[in-house]
């Protein structure tokens, strides 16, 4: 049986991949420090045989070299998200996503671990105005945080060509889905709205609402992490990084409509809740819309949730777990 460490596994992302690799028969290993991930996230795991939990920063290099001790793979999901945090405090912004990662990957290679996969960023798309974004043509970042992104992406081609480890990067678009912490000063705008709106309260939209982002379900973006994990030793998918996304832009305006839809179906009054404007944030780009030729060619990736299926099964899980 293989064994696969997800850092960061307590957190939105990392916990659905570890649930998924557990019901794919793999040995999986968690490593987080629970600054933004969560105990209850990985509570159903604890008792099984096959999940071990290691409580630890992938700042300390000694933790990183005890974690990948025996594992075939790992899946880098731990980071400090949020482009507002980093601007607001972009030192431990870099010391958690750049300094972090390098203890990861330098302990990967030393452990001899099959393929390392790592969650990369559409914020590394920056002040690029084409649109799709193609992998390839990228522009200059807008804030610490995609500085950090791209970094690591930079990190790990020069690894994969100095020391023959096979990396793979996911640039995720906006993900949601079940797990997705609403609470926090820098809570994702899916979560914090559906929390909004399930308590009558009115959001708060930055800028005029048309600015798009390609939203993301998680399904899609576990199904990319498998993918990436397990393409063949050797292949041309192996040493890339790839849009992680379904390929379709939704406007914040268009998100709202949605949400309301969805979730007045629970709760009739949702559907009259107003939202309110605010300034544009900094570091945010206008609109994201993602190719995933790429994906779809060397991985055979198939993305089966659209942002509206995926959006009727996270409120139907927010519903159940927020109300």
């Amino acid at each position: 049986m293989e064994t696969v460490l997800v850092t960061g596994g307590a957190g939105f992302i990392g916990s659905n991949l570890c649930e998924e690799l557990l019901a794919h028969n793999y040995t999986v290993r968690c490593l987080d420090n629970f600054s933004t991930g969560h105990r209850y996230n990985i509570e159903p795991f604890l008792s099984n045989p096959n999940f071990t939990l290691i409580e630890g920063d992938i700042r300390d290099l000694d933790t990183c070299r005890k974690a990948v001790d025996g594992v075939d793979y790992i899946l880098h999901e731990a980071a400090l998200g949020s482009v507002p945090r980093s601007i607001k405090d972009p030192i431990t912004t870099n010391e958690v996503n750049i300094g972090g990662f390098l203890n990861m990957i330098v302990a990967a290679r030393d452990a001899k671990v099959k393929r390392f996969v790592y969650a990369a960023s559409s914020s590394t798309y920056g002040d690029s105005k084409s649109l799709p974004k193609v992998e390839d043509k990228i522009g200059r970042p807008l804030s610490p945080y995609a500085i950090t992104k791209y970094v690591d992406e930079l990190y790990a081609d020069v690894f994969a060509r100095t020391y023959g480890i096979e990396c793979i990067g996911l640039r995720y678009f906006n993900v949601f889905g079940r797990r997705q912490d609403p609470n926090g000063a820098y809570a994702a705008v899916i979560p914090l709205f559906v929390k909004k709106f399930i308590s009558h309260e009115s959001p708060t939209i930055n800028g005029d609402g048309e600015y798009s982002r390609d939203f993301t379900y998680i399904a899609n973006v576990v199904q990319m992490n498998l993918l990436a994990m397990t393409a063949p030793a050797g292949s041309e998918a192996v040493n890339q990084v790839y849009n992680t996304a379904f390929g379709e832009r939704t406007t914040l305006n268009q998100l709202v409509g949605y949400l309301k839809e969805n979730l007045a179906q629970f709760d009739g009054e949702i559907a009259n809740v107003e939202v309110v404007h605010g300034p544009n944030r900094l570091g945010d780009i206008p609109h994201s819309l993602a190719c995933i030729d790429k994906a779809k060619k060397l991985l055979s990736y198939n993305p089966k949730y659209s942002m509206r299926d995926g959006l009727r099964e996270a409120c139907e899980w927010y519903w159940e777990n927020l109300k």
